[in-house]
């Protein structure tokens, strides 16, 4: 049975992959975006899809639509962007929420919170696991995001039990893919585009930090498992790849992949940077059946091909 969605920064790196996959199973997607971080490229070719609608609109504003399901994503999620105007984060993270949970409260709709390993700040506890309350500076530069996240999931927590609200929350670590921003500023797109330009590979610190690095098909199928699933669990649920991989490791992959001839330089390590990434998934394994099925070099590979033809163009 085909359901109304609706995705908030449906036109961002993981929104726009979300609506083409909603868009695959017959339901009819609205895709909000303010267009602060999201590309309408991303979603140029869905225009034409009669069960795709694109509205151009702030969270942060209310919004009412008579909707089955929400995802909420609008949120910069790179440190360059969320740091830009970290007041507006906040604000995306705290009142965009409260105005998307008021309309899935008059929908009678369920929603899903996209959340962040960010939440775990500079983790004490390794793998990272649900139950753990994280290690988070509250008044850093990353804060803006951090602690707008770690409000959200109260937020959607407190209306779930005061409100009878049908809620989920899935904690997102590092993702990549296609449609991330050539501007992105994280990790994998910034060594991949300066591989292929053959400049030099910038890592802040020595490279001995660590991530766990979840090709985006992998993570939306997660996404749609956690939003239909029919057990009492509403999460948080980690969801993310469990292989770690160093910095340093992630560069030199990248430049024998891409046939580059960068070479990497170090620079001094940003503050409040988590030294160690890596999820414990055993809660999605359980509750959702699901893990990562794409390798990091399959994976780079379709991500490196994406950015050579974007930068060529």
């Amino acid at each position: 049975m085909s359901k109304r969605i609706l995705v908030t920064g449906g036109a961002g790196f993981i929104g726009s992959h979300l609506c083409e996959k909603l868009l695959q199973y017959d339901n009819d997607v609205i895709c909000l975006d303010n267009f602060f971080t999201g590309s309408k490229d991303n979603i140029r070719h869905l225009l034409n899809n009669d069960h795709f609608e694109l509205v151009r609109h702030d969270v942060i504003q209310e919004y009412s639509a008579e909707v089955d399901e929400i995802y909420n994503f609008a949120c910069p999620a790179s440190p360059v962007h969320y740091q830009f105007d970290a007041i507006k984060t906040i604000k995306t993270s705290v009142m965009g929420v409260i105005n998307m949970l008021e309309l899935a409260k008059e929908s009678n709709a369920k929603i899903l919170q996209a959340s962040t390993s960010e939440v775990y700040g500079d983790p004490k506890v390794h793998p990272q696991v649900e139950s753990y309350w994280g290690n988070v500076n509250p008044i850093g530069v990353r804060s803006c995001y951090d602690e707008g996240k770690r409000c959200a999931e109260t937020l959607i927590t407190d209306y779930r039990r005061q409100c009878n609200i049908n809620t989920r929350i899935v904690r997102i670590f590092n993702t990549y893919g296609p449609n991330m921003a050539l501007n992105d500023g994280r990790v994998v797109s910034n060594f991949i585009v300066q591989a292929l330009q053959n400049k030099d590979i910038t890592i802040y610190g020595d490279g001995s930090q660590t991530r766990s690095f979840c090709y985006v098909s992998d993570l939306v199928d997660g996404l749609i498992k956690m939003m239909n699933n029919e057990i009492n669990f509403q999460g948080p649920v980690n969801l993310g790849n469990p292989v770690e991989k160093t910095i340093l490791e992630l560069a030199e992959l990248i430049i024998k992949l891409s046939n580059s001839n960068s070479k990497i330089v170090f620079k001094p390590l940003p503050s409040d940077d988590p030294i160690r990434r890596k999820p414990d998934i055993s809660l999605a394994k359980e509750k959702l059946n699901w893990q990562p099925r794409v390798d990091i070099k399959e994976g780079l590979e379709k991500t490196i091909d994406y950015f050579s033809k974007i930068i060529n163009y």
